[in-house]
């Protein structure tokens, strides 16, 4: 199945891409309800979320029966939740807080239910991801753990755009709808890839650093900096200040957490990878390949021991 899920995340990276493409060229507005720009960000970031779950709840050592239930769960409703953000956009209209319609109150209604299957998905995991995985190293479960949490946080502040916009339309206030869920999309796109970029870390961590402790202290130190950062954007996106427009906001926080996650996974490092004594593999592996080398080259063995 991790073909399939990768396979797919690599899709909607690709449609969004593509309607990037599509915004450079055939222009249009980038801010507001209607604009190629939401099937660009929609298409990126559930593509990076699907990709990231399948390879997180793997990472934490996840049984396969219910890590393929969360997965395959999760990325059904991204896929479901993605058609009709570009569906809408394709027919010129807002795709959420639209009720002008019938069909447009479907596909809204629609886009708020997949919006809930992915917060119980999210719930699910985090709950998962807490118990006890002996076989997997402390730095690794501290990430993993810490970037559910930020992902929890980032789908509370999308409830809470969701829940504002509705309000908003349905009392007949429509542009006030996108204006108040507007000005909480920076809160939520830099909290929404912690669960990428914090793992990402790890990952690297261990196949740089050669003692747990090292990498467990590295996880907290920029587990620390991510926690004050994220703050400050949630901070200022509640209290209405923006540096940009809350899209560009919104695109700059995801963007810059993102690609630190990528620019980790990617970093060219030495395998260090270590066993449970702290033994690199090659010390390792030296010391098995001694008792052969003291039988053809005896004289070159005992010199060896000399030096040491």
């Amino acid at each position: 199945m991790n073909r399939l899920w990768y396979t797919i995340a690599a899709v909607m990276v690709l449609a969004g891409l593509a309607h990037l493409g599509l915004l450079l060229v055939d222009g249009g507005p980038w801010d507001g309800p209607v604009s190629w720009r939401k099937p660009f960000t929609f298409g990126v970031s559930f593509g990076l979320s699907v990709a990231t779950l399948a390879w997180v709840t793997g990472l934490a050592g996840l049984r396969p029966r219910p890590r393929g239930t969360l997965v395959g769960v999760f990325t059904a409703a991204s896929a479901i939740e993605l058609t009709l953000i570009t569906m809408q956009a394709w027919r010129g209209v807002p795709s959420h807080f639209n009720f002008a319609t019938g069909f447009d109150s479907l596909v809204s209604a629609t886009l708020a239910a997949g919006g809930l299957v992915l917060v119980v998905v999210t719930i699910c995991a985090t709950v998962a991801v807490s118990r006890r995985s002996p076989g997997v190293a402390p730095s690794v479960l501290l990430a993993v753990r810490a970037g559910f949490g930020t992902l929890l946080a980032s789908m509370a502040f999308g409830a809470l755009m969701i829940a504002q916009g509705v309000t908003q339309a349905r009392s007949g206030h429509q542009d006030a709808a996108y204006t108040v869920a507007a000005a909480l999309k920076p809160a939520h796109a830099v909290l929404m890839h912690g669960v990428l970029l914090l793992p990402a870390l790890a990952w690297l961590a261990g196949r740089t650093l050669p003692e747990e402790r090292q990498r467990l202290r590295l996880v907290r130190l920029a587990l620390g900096a991510y926690v004050v950062v994220a703050g400050v954007v949630c901070g200022l996106s509640l209290a209405g200040v923006t540096a940009a427009a809350p899209a560009t906001a919104s695109v700059l926080s995801a963007g810059a957490v993102s690609t630190a996650a990528v620019a980790a996974l990617l970093w060219p490092h030495p395998r260090v990878a270590v066993d449970g004594r702290g033994h690199g593999r090659r010390e390792k592996l030296r010391r098995g390949l001694e008792p052969m080398v003291a039988q053809w080259h005896p004289t070159r063995s005992q010199h060896q021991k000399g030096l040491m």
